[in-house]
């Protein structure tokens, strides 16, 4: 006889083939979406999560106007770390699309906007005697979030770092060096101290070389295969390998590879792999944009698919990969998470949680700074709206494909 619990697993899995089909088959009926529409809507949602960050911090207000929320277990020091985490992370993902030139559209007007407050907020930054003067000397959490303020200068080199008078430029240096006072946990956090180094090499700058090749070197032992990094010497299903290891580990590597220190050959190898993951990440969302919330720092809600971003931004997707069915896919993802108000307070913070205001999922490291991880989803912005990712007509993504029963590309492992 079959047990009751073995009947209620049987008929909700029966529901979800049902209501996954459903979506699915509704997809095709639905009159497609222009690539200007899905770009309003990724637009619409950057502008929203980023806004707060940056023009509080232009108005030297962030420490007085951000909410400070934890989840149960928290165990850092909050106000040491949460304002740098929240300024650097939005930087990183929102740099790309700063990096585009002006123009006189709305979302050209929203862009120049953001654009002028964040370089007024970066001279706050770093300014001592500013109220939001941020934390970059004490504790380790800050390892982190420099690398995010490294890494946005590395994406938007002539919008965020060139436009910076001298003094602020100095600032920062002396705030990247001042790092080397401390080293992080044995994982994905060598690549952090490892691009701010990239980074001032980038800009002719003394920087620790040891630093730098330990980083690439325990990436290199750590590789499991199939586009797959351990983060540290044993391997952890959750979204590392795109919230951290893949991107960085790209940019560093091209910081190299440009500067003569490492052979081009290992920032090829580095960005076949990125692809590849990326492969991945376009597989998971399901038809209807949702995507499994498995693993350590799901808080960080879109930075899951930076990976597949990037590449899209680069311009690198698999020739079966069209840019167009990842733009549909990635934009049912971000209607799903900031079309309504669910993760957000009634100020337009971020909340804690994936999709909902759930504390009780977040981390002993993760704070309300910490959620702008999600800016890192958004990458493709950076290409221009005329850009085929863009223009090009809806498409179904593989899983979407795959239920409606369409043909999909069979996925196999590479060696490489």
């Amino acid at each position: 006889m079959i047990s009751f619990h073995t009947k209620t697993i049987l008929l909700w899995s029966f529901l979800l083939v049902i209501c996954t089909s459903a979506a699915a088959q509704q997809f095709k009926k639905d009159k497609p979406v222009s690539g200007a529409q899905d770009r309003k809507v990724w637009v619409k949602a950057l502008y929203k999560i980023a806004y707060p960050v940056v023009s509080n911090l232009a108005k030297g207000t962030l420490k007085k106007n951000m909410p400070l929320e934890t989840g149960p277990k928290y165990g850092l020091g909050l106000k040491s770390v949460t304002y740098l985490e929240a300024v650097g992370r939005t930087m990183a993902g929102i740099a790309p699309w700063l990096a585009l030139p002006d123009d006189r559209t709305d979302e050209g007007k929203m862009r120049k906007e953001l654009r002028s407050m964040l370089l007024k907020g970066l001279k706050n930054a770093v300014d001592p005697k500013n109220p939001d003067y941020l934390n970059f000397r004490t504790e380790s959490q800050p390892i982190v979030d420099a690398a995010y303020v490294a890494q946005a200068f590395i994406r938007a080199p002539k919008a965020l770092w060139e436009p910076l008078d001298k003094e602020t430029k100095a600032r920062f240096v002396e705030e990247f060096k001042a790092l080397r006072n401390r080293s992080g946990a044995y994982n994905n956090w060598l690549l952090f101290s490892g691009l701010t180094e990239g980074f001032l090499l980038s800009i002719g700058e003394e920087y620790d070389p040891a630093r730098v090749q330990f980083a690439v070197n325990k990436m290199k032992e750590w590789y499991v295969g199939d586009s797959w990094y351990s983060d540290g010497a044993k391997f952890s299903m959750d979204y590392y390998n795109s919230y951290v290891i893949h991107p960085m580990l790209v940019d560093l590597l091209k910081i190299l590879s440009d500067q003569k220190k490492a052979p081009v050959s290992d920032y090829d190898q580095a960005l076949k792999r990125m692809v590849r993951y990326s492969e991945y990440l376009e597989r998971i969302i399901s038809p209807e944009g949702t995507y499994p919330a498995y693993g350590r720092s799901v808080t960080y809600r879109t930075a899951a698919f930076q990976a597949l971003a990037q590449t899209a931004l680069m311009e690198k997707l698999p020739d079966y990969v069209k840019p167009a069915q990842v733009r549909c896919a990635l934009t049912k993802v971000i209607q799903n998470m900031y079309t309504g108000d669910q993760n957000f307070d009634d100020k337009g913070w971020l909340v804690l949680g994936f999709n909902g205001h759930q504390p009780a999922i977040a981390d002993y490291y993760t704070s309300t700074g910490s959620l702008y991880m999600a800016t890192l989803g958004f990458l493709t912005l950076g290409l221009p709206a005329d850009n085929e990712f863009w223009t090009d007509a809806a498409a179904p993504w593989t899983s979407l494909k795959a239920w409606t029963g369409e043909e999909v590309v069979k996925d196999y492992k590479v060696e490489y």
